[in-house]
C-alpha cells in the first residue's frame, strides 16, 4: 500500500489551488457572492503559501542537519 507524503501535498500550490478553487465554487454554490468568494479563495492560497514556506523551511534545515551531523562524525 502506497503512503501518502503529507508534507509534500500541503506544500504544493497545485493543491491550495484545488482547495480554493473547491471553496469558492461551493460558497457560490450555497449563494454566496463571487466578491465573497473570491476574498476566501485568496485567504486560502494566502494561508496555502506560508504552510508550503514552512514546509519548504523545515525539509531544508532537516537536510542541513543531517548533513552536519555526517561532517561531525
Amino acid at each position: 500500500m502506497n503512503k501518502i507524503d503529507w508534507a509534500r501535498k500541503l506544500g504544493s500550490r497545485k493543491f491550495w489551488a484545488m482547495v480554493a478553487d473547491f471553496v469558492m465554487g461551493l460558497y457560490v454554490y450555497v449563494g454566496g457572492s463571487s466578491d465573497r468568494a473570491t476574498q476566501l479563495a485568496g485567504i486560502i492560497c494566502a494561508f496555502g503559501g506560508v504552510v508550503a514556506y514552512i514546509l519548504a523551511e523545515a525539509i531544508t534545515d532537516a537536510a542541513y542537519a543531517g548533513k552536519h551531523e555526517e561532517i561531525e562524525e
